[in-house]
């Protein structure tokens, strides 16, 4: 039995490991008042782990935690220091006319605590890169349009081909799909390249985002291969160029003077077990905050100020918000296999034993999961009961305190915390009165169909 140890650091890479689950050995601490009730001891347990970090929590969110009893669930919101959890759940009431207002609550919540992003990044890129297509305004380049993707600088590697998308070739929209549907990680890197290091950092901090930094891709780049951009051609339907992009080169400079080191041990890109932290220091970090807000503008861009929203058309917004909610067995381009990439797969809030989503609800989000942190962005509407919300968490577990090991404890820790956590808030908004009820028609959406007769062979292996 084990008693959850301090983490050494407030502390950054995003390639995704392995979804294995390890055994936790150990006592868990718990409130040995008797007398006080749930939610106050749950506060006083957690009132306890503060330090200097400026953590924020509200009672209200507090008070709805408390009401699970699920004992996982209980030990985890004891130990947030341990498991360097964050939670924002934000409410949303509507008025007469419908237009939405949103209020934030939190749970140990520091915009200062490091967790890696992981693939959460994707979301952010996948706006930006319609926002540039949008600004380059060249006849016939769109995110359905043809791309080659060459290269230009070492490491960078070539696409011409995609035997996942309807036309067979890379395209924008085919990268934002499987970036969403099961969150490819190739996809990511493609629009990294297409937006540029400087650009993406530069728009982002532009529109408000001013702590938030994307500098990698998943490709195990040096800093000096991540500043460059392989070049990009787009084509129309026979081959002749559209469009030319050369290599981009990013000569910023990113703030890193908060050094971010985690772990008492790691594995190194040569496989080689070092004995002391791994170091974070320059790698991808956005907070929990900044997620919320960013995935907010994409739904609702007129709840934001107008520097904060992207500059899209109403059809792009769409695009994003179906991929975001789609399911890999509704979408025939890619082909995803449903017993590998179920409905669920990448919708930790529901991500039930079942693998089955609930009828009538849709989850618009983005996860993330890579060095024992996972992360679920979330706006989730039910339409059979007219409830809507958004939840945000960002969990650590990895018992072992060794990085790159691919021994996290996903299975055993973090799916069923997170699955607690969606069902905590869902059951506390289908019981929540509200003055008026949403009128959620416009955010029914026409989803792809897969045809049953499809033979083509299922994609089970993908690299996300």
């Amino acid at each position: 039995m084990f008693t959850p140890k301090p983490r050494r650091s407030r502390s950054m890479h995003s390639h995704s490991a392995t979804r294995t689950g390890t055994v936790r050995r150990g006592r868990f601490r718990k409130c040995r008042t008797r007398a006080v009730p749930g939610a106050l001891c749950l506060l006083l347990l957690f009132a306890g782990t503060r330090g200097l970090a400026q953590q924020r929590t509200d009672r209200l969110l507090v008070n709805i935690l408390s009401g699970n009893p699920d004992s996982l669930f209980r030990h985890v919101l004891s130990h947030p220091d341990y498991y360097r959890l964050q939670i924002i759940y934000t409410r949303i009431d509507r008025d007469r006319n419908n237009r939405p207002s949103f209020t934030n609550f939190y749970f140990h919540v520091d915009s200062l605590l490091y967790f890696n992003p992981a693939s959460t990044v994707k979301l952010p890129l996948a706006a930006l890169s319609l926002e540039k297509l949008h600004r380059i305004a060249v006849p016939g380049v769109n995110k359905y349009t043809r791309m080659a993707i060459d290269s230009g600088y070492e490491g960078q590697t070539v696409e011409l081909a995609d035997s996942t998308s309807e036309d067979g070739y890379p395209s924008i929209g085919q990268f934002i799909r499987k970036a969403f549907l099961i969150s490819d990680n190739d996809a990511y890197n493609r629009m990294v390249e297409f937006v540029g290091q400087g650009a993406i950092n530069e728009n982002l901090h532009h529109q408000g985002y001013r702590d938030l930094r994307i500098v990698r891709q998943f490709a195990g780049f040096s800093e000096d291969q991540n500043r460059h951009s392989n070049p990009v051609r787009f084509l129309d339907p026979d081959g002749r160029i559209l469009y030319r992009q050369p290599v981009l080169y990013s000569p910023g400079v990113f703030d890193y003077s908060h050094p971010v080191k985690m772990g008492r041990a790691h594995y190194d890109s040569r496989d080689s077990l070092v004995n002391g932290p791994i170091d974070f220091t320059r790698a991808n970090n956005i907070s929990l905050q900044d997620e919320q807000q960013i995935l907010q503008s994409i739904l609702f861009p007129a709840s934001v100020p107008p520097r904060q929203r992207f500059d899209l058309t109403r059809e792009d917004l769409l695009f994003l918000r179906k991929y975001l909610s789609q399911y890999p067995s509704e979408t025939p381009y890619p082909k995803y296999d449903t017993s590998e990439y179920y409905d669920s797969y990448v919708k930790f809030f529901f991500r039930n034993p079942g693998h089955h989503m609930p009828p009538g609800l849709r989850d618009f989000n983005k996860v993330g999961w890579a060095y024992g942190f996972e992360t679920d962005i979330s706006y989730v509407v039910d339409f059979r009961n007219r409830v809507e919300f958004m939840l945000a968490a960002t969990i650590y577990v990895n018992s072992d305190d060794t990085l790159n090991d691919n021994r996290y404890d996903y299975l055993t820790v973090g799916d069923p915390f997170l699955y607690q956590l969606g069902q905590t808030i869902y059951r506390y908004e289908l019981g929540r009165t509200r003055r008026y009820r949403p009128d959620l028609h416009g955010l029914v959406i026409h989803y792809d169909h897969r045809d049953p007769a499809d033979k083509r062979p299922s994609i089970r292996d993908a690299a996300n």
